[in-house]
């Protein structure tokens, strides 16, 4: 009963995303909305596209193991990394009217960079969407009790999220998170204060936690946990700047200031509302400690579904259930978008320059198809957990593409000479290091991210100088908008 249910609530939110659908007319449209969402819709989507599978089944699942300290890159990480954008990046990015961030980097720089730094983009995105794919095998395996397979269950899953991200795009994904977002909150919110009272009350739970130092969040003086720590946290909150569903809900507000707010106090709820799958974990240690520690050996993943299958009421599991894959299919749709308008915009695009805005639709779509199949390829065959894979993701993206990004807004030296060394002192040290002492002290991205501001620093003073005013991008607008209605 509960598994149909489950299902049934899946085809409603398939309907919802064909329903958005009808308002897609072009290209823009598919990608940003018509630029038209308001305030309430990009909160929602910046909130919703973050608190994810890694947030309720794997950061929860490494909070038990490791504490706050565990989970320095996810939510303190990705929490300031929305806040950054809001205030920093997304009026200025905004005002440039692109459809992609692989747009700033041809019209700051080059088409080269455009190419490598959109691949590296589009590569960031396999681990980030398989954890979701991943999650929905694991929802549905436990729903059925092993009739289906985890494998099974991940491609059910994505087939769902492909089908209304396919034909409703950004109108899709927006309608769909805001509805599954008040699922997520009313959810969890319900279910937490019913395994709060089985463990004895918040005060309770909340103090046994800080008695075992699970609330620690600072490193301790030892230089080696320092230096671990400040790598956790900047691989995250500023390897996920330069990403494409970050901007994409930046991109397609409604004006500037829903832009900048929107983002801002939607990072600002996901980091205290990220705190609920955490205490609701902390509750399973209390309520069964021998179902936890049996859990922890086989798969630490299974915890919370398996503590609200064993100890809730059926409405309670409904609604758990029922919020879970509102978090897991609000993430996917929204990451499985982004690289695939990347790739289409600044790959393929560049080598079939006379595509119409109808073809280009359509190769956006088939590129939604091929992007799909590959993560879901990735997710059966990888044995990484759901943190580790949405951690690694944005390695990449700070070796190689922050500093392009930053410097091209805020420096007014960065030119083609910097964002060039950049790129390939950043992706080189960091790709060397990750191969020969992956093990190191200093994490090799956080090499990777020195080697790339050194490389723009010297290519900024020995290369020419450029015309470009940073921020001053508005000349820009008309252009863009031309580009995207040929």
């Amino acid at each position: 009963m509960l598994l149909w249910l489950v299902v049934a609530y899946l085809v409603v939110s398939i309907g919802i995303g064909l329903v958005a659908a009808t308002q897609v007319h072009n290209a823009r449209d598919y990608i940003t909305a018509g630029r038209n969402l308001p305030m309430f819709i990009v909160l929602a989507m910046v909130f919703a596209t973050w608190f994810g599978a890694e947030t309720v089944l794997g950061i929860s699942a490494t909070f038990l193991e490791e504490g706050f300290r565990g989970l320095i890159s996810d939510p303190l990480g990705a929490s300031v990394c929305l806040v950054l954008f809001g205030l920093i990046f997304a009026r200025p990015l905004y005002r440039m009217n692109l459809l992609t961030l692989g747009d700033f980097f041809r019209q700051r720089y080059n088409r080269t960079t455009e190419l490598i730094l959109s691949i590296c983009i589009v590569f960031s995105y396999l681990g980030w969407v398989a954890a979701q794919v991943t999650a929905l095998g694991l929802v549905f395996n436990v729903l059925s009790a092993d009739t289906v397979s985890m494998n099974q269950g991940m491609l059910i899953g994505a087939g769902v999220v492909l089908v209304y991200t396919l034909f409703g795009g950004m109108w899709s994904v927006a309608m769909t998170t805001f509805v599954q977002m008040i699922v997520i909150v009313l959810g969890l919110f319900y279910v937490t204060w019913l395994a709060g009272d089985m463990a004895g009350g918040f005060s309770t739970v909340v103090g046994r936690a800080a008695a075992e130092g699970k609330l620690d969040f600072l490193p301790t003086l030892d230089a080696t946990d320092m230096i671990a720590w400040i790598a956790a946290f900047f691989t995250m909150a500023l390897g996920s700047i330069p990403q494409q569903d970050v901007f994409q809900r930046v991109n397609s507000s409604r004006n500037e200031r829903i832009a900048v707010w929107g983002t801002t106090l939607g990072g600002v709820s996901y980091f205290f509302f990220a705190a609920v799958p955490l205490f609701l974990a902390y509750t399973a240690q209390i309520i069964d400690p021998a179902m936890v520690e049996r859990l922890m050996a086989q798969d630490s993943q299974l915890i919370l579904p398996t503590l609200i299958l064993q100890y809730m009421p059926f409405t309670a599991q409904v609604i758990f259930f029922g919020a879970l894959l509102s978090v897991i299919m609000s993430t996917a749709s929204g990451t499985l978008l982004a690289p695939s308008v990347t790739f289409s915009e600044n790959v393929l695009r560049g080598f079939v320059p006379g595509m119409s805005d109808r073809q280009f639709l359509w190769a956006t779509r088939a590129t939604v198809v091929v992007f799909t199949g590959l993560v879901t390829w990735y997710a059966t065959s990888t044995e990484s957990t759901i943190h580790q894979m949405v951690e690694n993701a944005y390695r990449i993206t700070l070796a190689g593409a922050f500093v392009p990004l930053a410097a091209g807004l805020f420096w007014k030296r960065a030119n083609n000479l910097g964002a060039a060394l950049a790129i390939v002192l950043g992706l080189f040290t960091w790709l060397f290091l990750e191969f020969t002492a992956p093990e190191g002290d200093i994490e090799p991205q956080l090499f990777g991210l020195a080697a790339s501001a050194l490389g723009m620093v010297v290519g900024g003073f020995l290369g020419p100088r450029t015309h470009h005013r940073p921020q001053a991008a508005h000349h820009h607008a008309a252009a863009t908008t031309h580009h995207i209605a040929r």
